[in-house]
């Protein structure tokens, strides 16, 4: 009975393989239009001490080729070692307007959320962009969006991303695992689905829309704010779109355990926040269940090996073929290793209700929202 359910399991894994190929194909098939007239631009950012590579990552935004935008900064203390980062980057690119905002301590569990509603009331401008710290893009990320967003039905659009990691192992697993594994379930939910999420490094939205999802308030009890404010988005029926633009998500240089950690507190969430979804993550992970059919019942090795070329296919079609990314170019050799870790920690997502985030504990309830635990 194991080796049946194995195999039924590994052939699932081979369906998936395909429409990931197909997935990828009709994501790269789609291109924005001509920017015609320019609107302006709210960036809003909130920081919280100093990532790896900070000041590249802003000054990314600061160097947009774009004509009318502003950029405003969010830090909890005046005390916060981002703010210098911040003060030189406004006296280097004078002519960008920028603001910072002091928010103080949050009185709800999640902060960025807390960030983005304090600069959300500051802000000018109709068409925002919240984007992470730890996000670095090309000069013409404002412009592709804008572009987008002349579709008068397009409410929100998030960017999909290519994972750069620091000078961690660790870190470059869980990067070629990002990029040849996760963005696969996005396309593929996309093609069959629609979109219906957001991905939390960088999403672009209407003001409109935020209000008509109760604004960012609502959303400060949840972990997983950017998936909830996609699907609350979609449900109300502004359009949701994965955008044309792919970020650079630098996920800076964590050791063994700090690696592990993230990586839990990430599959708990998942698991709280979309537990159907979170248990059909069986089927984007075919390596293990491959070698474990082989072990089973060596009689139907094809069956397995065949899983394994289709794994490498679908890799190839996210990493290559969608984020031209030069990580796994180079290092393909760490996707077995990747997709085994990553198995590991999608069968410890399923144990467990409490997850660590910037040296608290957070207990997470069934629908999604989280609590600090005394």
């Amino acid at each position: 009975m194991l080796a049946y359910a194995l195999l039924a399991l590994v052939t699932g894994s081979l369906v998936y393989c395909f429409l990931t190929v197909v997935a990828a194909r009709r994501y790269r098939a789609v291109r924005p239009p001509s920017l015609g007239t320019p609107v302006p631009i709210s960036v809003l950012k909130p920081l919280a001490g100093l990532d790896d590579g900070l000041e590249e990552n802003l000054r990314s935004f600061f160097e947009q080729d774009y004509p009318y935008f502003e950029i405003l900064f969010a830090v909890r203390s005046p005390q916060d070692p981002a703010l210098a980062v911040v003060q030189k980057l406004r006296a280097a690119y004078p002519t960008v307007p920028a603001q910072t905002i002091v928010t103080g301590e949050p009185p709800s569990p999640n902060a960025k959320v807390y960030s983005l509603d304090h600069m959300l009331a500051a802000s000018r401008y109709d068409l925002l962009v919240m984007a992470d710290s730890d996000v670095r893009a090309t000069p013409a990320m404002l412009s592709i969006l804008a572009a987008e967003f002349q579709d008068a039905g397009l409410g929100m659009a998030t960017c999909p991303y290519r994972a750069s990691p620091g000078n961690s192992f660790w870190s470059t697993l869980e990067a070629v695992g990002l990029n040849t594994e996760f963005l696969g379930g996005v396309l593929v939910a996309r093609m069959l689905d629609g979109v219906k999420f957001a991905l939390g490094p960088a999403i672009a939205a209407r003001r409109s829309t935020l209000a008509h999802i109760g604004g960012l308030d609502a959303l400060q009890n949840y972990l997983a704010e950017d998936f909830v404010m996609g699907k609350r988005a979609a449900e109300r029926g502004e359009g949701v779109i994965l955008s044309s633009y792919i970020i650079e998500h630098r996920i800076g240089a964590q050791p063994l355990f700090a690696n592990l950690k993230h990586r839990l507190r990430w599959n708990r969430s998942t698991r709280r926040s979309r537990p159907w979804g979170y248990l059909g993550q069986v089927f984007t992970n075919p390596l293990p269940l491959a070698l474990a059919l082989w072990i089973a019942a060596p009689v139907w090795w094809p069956v397995a090996v065949l899983a394994m070329i289709g794994r490498a296919v679908a890799a190839w079609a996210t990493a290559q073929q969608v984020l031209a990314d030069p990580l796994t170019r180079r290092l393909w050799f760490l996707v077995p290793f990747a997709d085994f870790v990553g198995f590991v920690m999608w069968i410890a997502g399923f144990f467990g209700n409490t997850v660590l985030w910037r040296g608290h504990r957070y207990y997470l309830l069934s629908d999604g929202r989280f609590r600090l635990v005394k």
